[in-house]
């Protein structure tokens, strides 16, 4: 699907930006937001000015409460009361600054959505590759963290069984079709509810799905993988987690790559007991898999995610919605788990 046609390349005076109101101590809900209007900032030099056209909402925007949000480990993900939202988003070069080598019209991605316009440091402005991606909006997909999950943290091999936790979200619906096409031959995706379990066998190839509250999860997914599983795709943690490792078979691959049953609580630090010696007596490996430590990775993802969807081997599942005043709503569904796959916003 294309981005929304250009705007004339006069810039307008204001532009409308979401900010944070306050910082949810437990269910969040667009009280917690503010739609402001805003002058339109300028560019200084070695910056851009950017007309936003697209951006991404995902779990992990979700604010945060947090004792000493210093000592947070990933202080880019915090979002501040009194401060913008922002997360990333895709836009046109509307004006560029001397010192830098982007060009008025070219497509960029970076980090500043949740705003109609914004001012980005060029070196923090990615100019987009035309065509390398059949559908912009999957420049906004997030695809990578899959892709690493998949390939790098949970080394998914020919004949493997593979539980895919959070199988339902942006991640999720990505991990599980990268997995089936790197050789996985029985995947097991959990969600929280019936509806979206179908979606994930009918629509998106999983063998069988775990519903949240369904049961203890342990029980589902030793019915859904009676051989035990040979690696995980962890978006969530806590008890699905724990129960990936009740049943995994010895040598098996985990990839942590989110942490939902934590971040969704507010408390992106809560810990998971886990038996050290059981890990060592049974050989194995989790593996923490972050995007930035894996940059190197970025154009072997692209090649394939975008042949993948060329060719209709993969689908790009995804909701928008028009105007950033819906923002806030997009993200509150999107943690209340209304929507499967990504859920993107229209500026």
């Amino acid at each position: 699907m294309p981005l929304p046609e250009p705007t004339p390349a006069a810039v307008p005076a204001t532009h409308r930006q979401v900010l944070l109101a306050a910082r949810p101590e437990d269910t969040l809900t667009t009280d917690h937001f503010e739609v402001t209007t805003a002058p339109v900032p300028e560019p200084g030099p070695g910056q851009v000015l950017v007309r936003n056209r697209l951006m991404n909402v995902a779990a992990v925007m979700r604010p945060l409460t947090i004792a000493d949000p210093d000592s947070f480990a990933l202080t880019q993900l915090l979002q501040r009361p009194g401060n913008p939202m922002h997360g990333p988003a895709i836009g046109e070069v509307v004006t560029a600054a001397p010192g830098t080598d982007l060009a008025p019209g070219e497509l960029v991605r970076h980090r500043l959505g949740w705003r109609e316009y914004a001012v980005v440091d060029a070196a923090e402005a990615e100019r987009l590759s035309p065509g390398a991606l059949p559908d912009p909006a999957a420049y906004l997909s997030q695809g990578f963290a899959a892709w690493l999950g998949v390939v790098r943290g949970a080394e998914v091999r020919d004949g493997d069984t593979v539980f895919v936790s959070g199988a339902a979200g942006g991640v999720g619906t990505l991990a599980g079709q990268f997995a089936r096409l790197h050789g996985a031959a029985r995947v097991i995706g959990s969600t929280g509810s019936p509806r979206k379990a179908e979606y994930l066998v009918k629509e998106l190839g999983y063998d069988a799905a775990v519903v949240r509250g369904a049961g203890p999860i342990e029980d589902q997914l030793r019915e859904a993988a009676p051989d035990g599983i040979d690696a995980l795709f962890d978006n969530v943690g806590g008890e699905q987690l724990l129960a990936a490792l009740a049943v995994a078979r010895r040598g098996a691959r985990f990839a942590l790559v989110g942490a939902l049953s934590a971040q969704l609580t507010g408390d992106a630090m809560a810990t998971v007991p886990i038996s050290t010696f059981d890990l060592i007596a049974r050989g194995i490996t989790l593996r923490g898999t972050a995007a930035f430590d894996h940059m190197d990775a970025y154009p072997q993802y692209e090649r394939e995610f975008g042949r993948a969807l060329s060719e209709g081997t993969m689908t790009y599942p995804h909701t928008r919605l028009r105007g950033v005043e819906q923002a806030p709503r997009a993200l509150c569904e999107l943690v209340e788990g209304r929507h499967v796959g990504a859920v993107l916003v229209e500026l």
